[in-house]
């Protein structure tokens, strides 16, 4: 069985230029036959997702609708990177701006790609450590979330029943179990 060929960008058009993202269509080349073919890729900035643990071992998700689903969506706090900022930095403002909370020991504990397919961009999921309610919420115009505290065990029932159906928020705990093995009851 021969290895996947490799592909190579020819041209690129923006099609549609949004605040958060830009669908582009790029002409590509498959260097193995010179086969071409139009390829649409969304290009959006780096995504962050907190995963807030407070000082008494709780876990602080946020509720919101969601357009895409037309839903209600638990999920860990989280958003968009400014362009150049580092991704552990990007998910404490996130974590302060939605929730109020603020925390130490902040550290990356992993990353994926959302959907490779035709998304160009990474998500990365941060540890937050003794979080705490500190300052009020100061969220975008768009914004609207509710913010709520569960134990590790209500965390897992959710993403068991599918309550947490968000792919990203899903991969987060994932990585929140790689870092602290024992943070749920039982193991997958």
């Amino acid at each position: 069985m021969s290895k996947p060929s490799e592909w190579i960008s020819l041209a690129e058009e923006i099609l549609v230029a949004c605040p958060i993202f830009k669908v582009i269509n790029r002409r590509q080349q498959r260097l193995r036959d010179k086969r071409e073919g139009d390829f649409f890729v969304i290009e959006a900035g780096d995504w962050v997702q907190a995963l807030a643990l407070t000082e008494d071992g709780r876990l602080l998700l946020v509720r919101q609708f969601r357009m895409g689903d037309s839903a209600l969506s638990w999920e860990p706090p989280g958003g968009m990177a400014e362009p150049g900022e580092d991704p552990v930095t990007a998910a404490q403002r996130e974590l302060a701006e939605e929730t109020g909370y603020v925390g130490t020991n902040a550290r990356l504990i992993g990353s994926c790609s959302p959907n490779p397919a035709i998304f160009n961009n990474r998500t990365h999921f941060v540890l937050v450590e003794n979080c705490r309610h500190v300052r009020p919420l100061d969220l975008d115009d768009d914004e609207d979330v509710e913010a709520a505290l569960f134990s590790p065990a209500e965390v897992e029932t959710m993403l068991r029943t599918g309550e947490i159906r968000h792919a990203l928020a899903q991969a987060a705990f994932l990585h929140l179990h790689f870092a602290l093995p024992n943070i749920f009851a039982s193991k997958p």
